[in-house]
């Protein structure tokens, strides 16, 4: 077995190379810190401090490792991956499983060690287990590897459940000591999230993620993986917080220190004619609100939004549309950089082990779209413009040590988690948004993205979506109000009114498609026409510029999760 000690945090991260069949130069090998010491936070709860209490467990977010095996095929770029054990235990703390990750990635995962503080007369939190199930084994499979892997599975007895696997290097069953089981009662139901690795048997190694998620939701993660065969049932579970006065959380003050720290940098395209603007700027210009009606008479909408219908629900009663003056339209239309304005809503994430920090941005215009479809970009022109654009990114921290995880960017009602080491860093540890031309779409790098839709002919077509820095950019941290955190009880935190407008930001439109699309398919080869058909068809009224969106707090990431 070979023995290697890391620590993911403590040491610096050498250049990314390109992966060569000499295991030396996997990027595993090189461990991922931020650009930029962690900050030391405000005082004031016990954010950061390395130990988060969910009643009758504590657990603490170990990043040192000890590898136990590795493969060096198959997974993510044929690469294979490795596992490890964690090390450095806080005394008083126990295993719960082990950690895996890609080899085609900076190493920089956790894994939590849990330590037993139940009230005296419960049963134990935390227990042994009473013998191991051996789930898989690398003799068979002919891979290049480290010796030869075995995947055990902790047996619970009656009342707990296991929550991680243990790896090792023998065919002999771990010590039972080795690990620690839970109470069933304090933990959570958990799905397989992303692929880490697998083997041509048929086996195969996900990480966990608890199934109901959100800011009300109990589950969170382990940071161990589920090893299994095609087919088989899911026989791991997470961990339940049951203390709901989430002590781990930042207070406001500690929230606004996150926010300077890694609130990010938004690139719009060089060539960008749509550009954000403060919602008070929108108001202020010339926006007016319509009633289901009296649509003759529509009301100019005052600066703070305090005359816009609250609450209720989106039941096409009022909506939001540009002045009927077409040079007060065009001047709305192109926005106001100086004036545009992060709108930041902070919740709980995975069970209060995380902070979520949410940062809207808003757009007065959608412009035109364009469909890649196979050798061809179309411009969808009108049909995918509407009016009002309410855009986002989602900055995952650890409540554990304060540092940023992962940085979620919304794309077309969806979107991609992108890890830290994935992403590119301005100004110390704010990560880079590079807005998409004309749609404002986020993504982690430059270039140009296609939101591509599986098609029975093979042929792809999506929504082509362009990036690139340029001196059109915006700091976060510069301008932003802080309009919600629930948890904080509304301490600090005053909610503008147009935060609990309801209904949609933009106008319905009805657009003669068939027509429109007849103009369009005029350009594109005979099969190309009807798949180009159904792709536009199959898009949602928002981006085909039918309607307008809702605003953020009517979104259901609000107090969800976000969609992947």
């Amino acid at each position: 077995m070979e023995s290697t000690k890391v620590n993911c945090r403590l040491q610096a991260s050498s250049p990314s190379t390109k992966l060569k069949k000499d295991n030396s130069t996997l990027f595993i090998k090189t461990i991922f810190k931020l650009p930029a010491p962690v900050p030391k936070w405000p005082p004031g709860t016990s954010f950061a401090s390395g130990i988060i209490d969910l009643g009758a467990l504590h657990v603490s977010q170990t990043t040192s490792f000890e590898k136990v095996w590795a493969t060096y095929e198959g997974g993510l770029d044929n690469q294979g991956a490795t596992f490890y054990e964690p090390s450095s235990i806080p005394e008083g703390f126990f295993m719960l499983g082990c950690y895996s990750q890609p080899n085609n990635q900076s190493l920089f995962g956790w894994v939590l060690v849990a330590k037993d503080v139940s009230s005296p007369g419960d049963p134990p939190g935390l227990t042994l287990p009473i013998d191991y199930t051996l789930v898989w084994s690398s003799e068979s499979p002919k891979i290049k590897q480290d010796d030869v892997g075995y995947f055990w599975l902790p047996v619970p007895p009656d009342g707990y459940t296991s929550v991680g696997h243990i790896v090792t290097t023998s065919p002999q069953k771990p010590s039972l000591d080795k690990v620690r089981v839970v109470r069933s009662v304090l933990t959570e139901s958990a799905e397989t999230d992303t692929w880490i690795w697998g083997a041509n048997s048929g086996f195969n190694v996900y990480s966990l993620r608890p199934v109901e998620r959100g800011s009300k939701a109990l589950g969170l993660s382990v940071g161990t993986f589920i090893a299994k065969k095609d087919g088989e049932e899911m026989t791991l579970s997470g961990l339940k917080n049951l203390n709901l006065s989430y002590p781990s959380m930042p207070n406001l003050d500690q929230v606004q220190a996150l926010i300077q720290a890694y609130a990010p940098v938004v690139y719009l395209h060089p060539d960008e004619k749509y550009f954000p603007s403060s919602v008070s700027w929108f108001f202020q210009n010339g926006a007016l609100l319509y009633t289901k009606g009296q649509e003759s008479n529509p009301v100019q909408i005052a600066q703070d939004g305090s005359n816009l219908p609250q609450n209720g629900s989106n039941d096409g009663t009022y909506w939001i549309d540009l002045p009927t003056d077409k040079n007060a339209s065009e001047g709305l239309q192109k926005g106001n950089l100086q004036s545009a304005e992060a709108y930041v809503h902070i919740k709980p994430a995975l069970g209060g082990t995380f902070t979520d920090i949410a940062v809207w941005i808003f757009c007065p215009f959608n412009g035109p779209g364009k469909i890649k479809i196979a050798f061809f970009t179309i411009s969808l022109g009108e049909i995918g413009e509407h009016v009002s654009d309410w855009e986002h990114v989602t900055l995952r921290v650890s409540n554990f040590n304060g540092e940023l995880q992962s940085v979620y960017y919304s794309a077309h009602s969806k979107g991609m988690w992108v890890s830290a080491p994935n992403l590119e860093f301005e100004n110390n540890n704010k990560p880079i948004v590079y807005a998409s031309l004309y749609g404002h779409a986020s993504y982690p790098h430059a270039g140009t993205f296609i939101h591509d839709v599986p098609q029975p002919e093979k042929i792809i077509i999506g929504a082509r979506n362009d990036t690139s820095k340029s001196n059109f950019k915006m700091d976060t941290a510069a301008q932003f109000s802080l309009v919600g955190a629930d948890y904080l009880g509304g301490l600090g935190i005053v909610e503008p009114p147009w935060l609990n407008y309801a209904r949609e930001w933009g106008p319905k439109r009805e657009l003669d498609l068939d027509k429109r699309l007849k103009d369009i398919e005029k350009v594109l080869p005979g099969k190309l026409k009807d798949v180009f058909d159904r792709f536009v068809r199959s898009l949602p009224p928002e981006a085909l510029g039918q309607e307008g969106p809702t605003g953020p707090k009517w979104k259901d990431n609000w107090s969800g999760d976000e969609r992947d």
